[in-house]
């Protein structure tokens, strides 16, 4: 029975990822395995950081690659998510931290834009970081943040209201439990 159940959600999100990101200029999403795909390829154009050793700082680089597997036990089971170019962040090592996002109410598209917005650095966390050195660097450079504004899903000012953008979700704190919504999203209906 819990095939049957995965097998439907691997679907439906199949489907939600051609129906809001085919065309997107920023992103493109490339099923590699699995009928219904469980294996995806995800490709981003936007700005980002690398550190670039022979300078000794974060230069912007405008081309991500992040593979996202999604494993036998989802939904319960949060999607593997490996970082497959270099990048200078907090959050992202050779995996991408998506543990403080992560539930099985979040869509696979969800994943996507977040990890857009983490590579932006319109989303970081520096009180659990995966790149400590990273973490480290954006704590005496966050007036410089985020790095970019490009906007994955459609959001109300690109639909002509007149709402304000969201701010970065970003959090400092040590308590042991710490729940950041992020930003809100207004999607395409």
């Amino acid at each position: 029975m819990s095939e049957i159940i995965r097998t439907r959600r691997l679907r439906r999100e199949y489907e939600k990822i051609v129906s809001e990101l085919s065309g997107n200029g920023y992103v493109s999403v490339e099923p590699i395995q699995g009928d219904p795909p469980w294996y995806y390829r995800v490709t981003y154009r936007l700005p980002g950081l690398v550190w670039d050793e022979s300078s000794r700082r974060a230069v912007v680089s405008q081309r991500h690659v992040v593979d996202i597997v999604l494993p036998i036990g989802y939904p319960r089971q949060g999607p593997r998510c490996t970082m497959r170019t270099p990048i200078w962040h907090p959050n992202i090592g050779d995996y991408v931290c998506i543990g403080d996002f992560w539930s099985p109410g979040v869509t696979l598209v969800d994943i996507i834009v977040h990890i857009a917005d983490m590579i932006q650095y319109k989303s970081y966390n520096l009180a659990s970081p995966v790149n400590k050195e990273a973490a480290v660097w954006a704590r005496c450079n966050r007036k410089s943040f985020p790095v970019g504004s490009c906007s994955i899903l459609l959001t109300s000012e690109s639909a002509g209201n007149n709402e304000p953008e969201a701010q970065p979700a970003t959090r400092e704190s040590n308590d042991d439990i710490d729940i950041s919504l992020g930003p809100v999203r207004h999607r395409r209906t």
